[in-house]
């Protein structure tokens, strides 16, 4: 009896554990962030990505992501795209910023680097910084005037939410004075807001 009991135990315990809403799409991280330096900064968001004169790159927003620094400092966080422009192109999105016929940017374009922070603004920017989702001796990102802004977005479904704006220049693009606008808002983790 003490067995069955045991168990029953564990075999609930594994399946709760096993919950398919407990996991992040496509196995990203969760935006359940503890007491950092960069708190009021460190998100997971919807974000597009556009040129002047191009309208979005893609046609559905992509993940993206703010945190901090192992050193957990007030001065710089992490911007980091998963590396999402690159599978926007595998699974067929009209343009992509990686490498292909429909490229607009070259490998470049997917990022993720360190950026200095004004944490009481909540603005980040950088000038050549090392993008290491590309050759890191040679590839660097330009991040200039982004900001973060308190409840000034809605979901997918309506809700208020945080936003982000940023421009990027990439070293390595086709056009390295190309400047992208990347803006977008807060995730929820509602089911009705993910794209």
């Amino acid at each position: 009896m003490r067995n069955r009991i045991f168990l029953t135990f564990f075999a609930t315990a594994f399946l709760v554990a096993c919950n398919k809403d407990s996991l992040e799409p496509n196995g990203f991280a969760s935006t359940q962030y503890g007491n950092t330096a960069t708190v009021k900064m460190s998100n997971s968001w919807w974000v597009n990505v556009s040129l002047p004169g191009t309208g979005y790159l893609t046609p559905l927003p992509l993940f993206f992501q703010t945190y901090n620094t192992a050193a957990n400092s007030i001065d710089s966080m992490w911007l980091d795209n998963f590396n999402n422009l690159v599978l926007a192109e595998e699974v067929g999105f009209p343009y992509s910023l990686g490498t292909g016929p429909d490229s607009l940017a070259g490998l470049g374009a997917d990022f993720k680097c360190k950026v200095a922070v004004n944490y009481s603004a909540l603005t980040f920017s950088t000038v050549n910084a090392v993008n290491y989702y590309g050759d890191t001796a040679s590839t660097f990102v330009t991040v200039i005037g982004g900001r973060i802004l308190p409840n000034a977005g809605h979901s997918l479904s309506g809700n208020p939410v945080d936003s982000i704006y940023m421009r990027a220049i990439f070293s390595n693009a086709p056009h390295p004075t190309d400047t992208f606008t990347i803006a977008g808002v807060a995730r929820t983790e509602i089911n009705a807001d993910d794209y």
